[in-house]
């Protein structure tokens, strides 16, 4: 891995590191999470998992024994005059 030095101002940094304190990370871990995504290198799978487990754990529902809608009641349009 390679270090990288950038110059922000204090009160910035500060403030930086307070936030990142309270959510459990560092300045650190938010920039290189940051660049991750800048870059299109993040890890896409690891979201798509935890989308995944949300969904499996989820109860919601189409009702009893599942909703199907037609085309034409998909595409149906309301006059709201």
């Amino acid at each position: 891995m390679t270090n990288l030095t950038i110059t922000v101002d204090d009160r910035l940094l500060k403030q930086a590191r307070m936030r990142a304190l309270e959510d459990g990370t560092s300045v650190n871990a938010v920039l290189r999470t940051y660049l991750e995504r800048y870059a299109g290198v993040g890890n896409t799978d690891e979201g798509l998992r935890g989308f995944a487990r949300l969904a499996r754990r989820s109860a919601a529902t189409s009702g009893p024994g599942g909703r199907t809608w037609t085309r034409d009641e998909l595409h149906e349009r309301t006059d709201l005059r």
